[in-house]
């Protein structure tokens, strides 16, 4: 008897119960509505995080961003999973870096062919891109996003590409792409005040990333790799004493690359090495925090 008590609910637990059917059904409800409310935004395939940002603040919540290389992977040698590439099949646009990033290359053709409706925008229109035969990259420096300058122009690219695929919102992205290039204006007039008053004109980079931030802020950017590869010790040796002629005190290193032949060169000048990803989501925040590392690298 005692056993039958146990199980039998009394009209308390029963009413507890129910309350407990009505709130799952609730949650549940509330869970379909916000995935309806997500499957009507348009979905727009980025290649990778600084342009998430981009196309997150010019299209607001009239977008759903498919990132195809995450935060920590190399977009040089990067192969998505098969999960990834078929999220792709839903978007009706894909602002590509259009530089000649390797991922592009290798994936463009496919992801196109998977979404032949899909419309790619080439964020690199506009963008006056610098040649090198250097990094494997085909003669052009894929980097364009590191310069607030060039981001404008991706921006805009960006823009114009949201209000083909989405005439009805136009006016919300011209909105906020207006309000977004006036940031990217303050950062850079505050990237140029802060690096022209640092005194600093060489850093000296592990992976050749940041030629268009040099380029566009009076600096020269000193690469280790050797065309992509870890330096000779013969070409370790030359960097070592070009360090110290150029009273550098800060080896930069990407966190998506190896740091062995930066800290060797670190080791050698009695300096330090120092992270700084090209690759950061929070474009704004990281590009005022690489600007002021950039500035405090030189020795006094």
């Amino acid at each position: 008897m005692e056993s039958q008590k146990r199980g039998r609910k009394t009209p308390l637990a029963r009413i507890l119960a129910a309350l407990l059917v009505l709130l799952l059904a609730a949650a549940t409800a509330g869970c379909t509505g916000a995935d309806r409310q997500q499957d009507e935004r348009i979905v727009v395939a980025v290649t990778i995080p600084p342009e998430q940002e981009f196309v997150e603040r010019v299209g607001g919540d009239n977008v759903r961003v498919v990132l195809l290389v995450p935060a920590g992977a190399d977009p040089h040698t990067y192969e998505p999973p098969p999960g990834v590439i078929a999220d792709v099949a839903e978007a009706e646009m894909y602002a590509v870096v259009g530089s000649g990033i390797e991922f592009e290359l290798a994936w463009k053709e496919k992801i196109a062919a998977l979404n032949p409706d899909m419309l790619v925008v080439d964020c690199s229109r506009g963008v006056d891109l610098i040649s090198t035969g250097e990094d494997g990259h085909a003669g052009i420096d894929p980097h364009i996003w590191v310069s607030p300058r060039n981001a404008k122009v991706m921006v805009e690219n960006i823009y114009q590409g949201l209000a083909e695929v989405d005439p009805e919102n136009a006016g919300d992205y011209r909105r906020n792409a207006d309000a977004y290039l006036e940031e990217l204006d303050t950062l850079d007039a505050e990237i140029a005040g802060t690096l022209a008053g640092s005194g600093v004109t060489t850093v000296m980079v592990d992976h050749s990333a940041w030629a268009y931030l040099a380029r566009d802020y009076g600096l020269t950017e000193i690469s280790i790799e050797d065309e992509g590869k870890e330096p000779s010790p013969q070409r370790l040796e030359h960097l070592i004493t070009q360090a110290k002629e150029e009273r550098i005190g800060v080896i930069f290193a990407s966190p998506e690359h190896s740091t062995r032949s930066a800290e060797v060169i670190a080791d050698e000048i009695c300096g330090t090495v120092v992270t700084v990803s090209p690759l950061e989501k929070e474009y704004l925040e990281n590009m005022r925090y690489v600007a002021s590392a950039f500035a405090g690298s030189g020795r006094p």
